[in-house]
């Protein structure tokens, strides 16, 4: 695999539009407790993107990890990075059933702590885009990289009802 550059750089490029937490829920089946991506800026249509998490202090996780010392698991930070690729494509994408699913992730790294109040700014930029998807995606907080990776899914297709 090729040597993955930082995307801090994308925070400095013109924003073409921003998907509210409505068009969020409209592009992606995920609902509260577990929608965790609260807008999607476009930067480049089906290239790159920030996704936003605003991380509140009653957030269902906090109770249990860690009561005393309240810190978002890195698993659900890649689950935001997830969620705001599905969010920033799937209308470019879907045929209206498919929903993008885990296929892989790769190179993982968990550099900083998310807390209660944080919000999550995850750039991402994808690198192949259709039935089989992969993405190279970062999350920062307060312009420190917190966790990196990069992630596949394929189309597949969910039961609704």
């Amino acid at each position: 695999m090729k040597k993955l550059t930082s995307l801090k750089s994308f925070f400095s490029l013109p924003v073409v539009e921003t998907y509210n937490t409505k068009v969020v829920e409209k592009n992606i089946p995920h609902r509260p407790p577990f929608l965790l991506v609260d807008e999607v800026r476009v930067l480049e249509p089906r290239k790159k993107y920030i996704g936003v998490h605003y991380v509140r202090p009653d957030e269902y996780y906090f109770k249990g990890h860690f009561p005393k010392f309240p810190i978002m698991p890195g698993v659900l930070v890649v689950e935001s990075m997830a969620q705001a690729f599905g969010a920033a494509v799937m209308p470019i994408v879907s045929n209206g059933k498919d929903t993008p699913l885990f296929l892989g992730i790769e190179q993982a790294k968990f550099r900083g702590l998310v807390k209660p109040g944080d919000t999550l700014e995850m750039p991402l930029e994808i690198l192949r885009l259709g039935k089989l998807s992969k993405i190279y995606a970062e999350a920062y907080v307060n312009g420190k990289i917190c966790v990196q990776a990069s992630l596949s899914f394929i189309l597949g297709e969910i039961s609704h009802e």
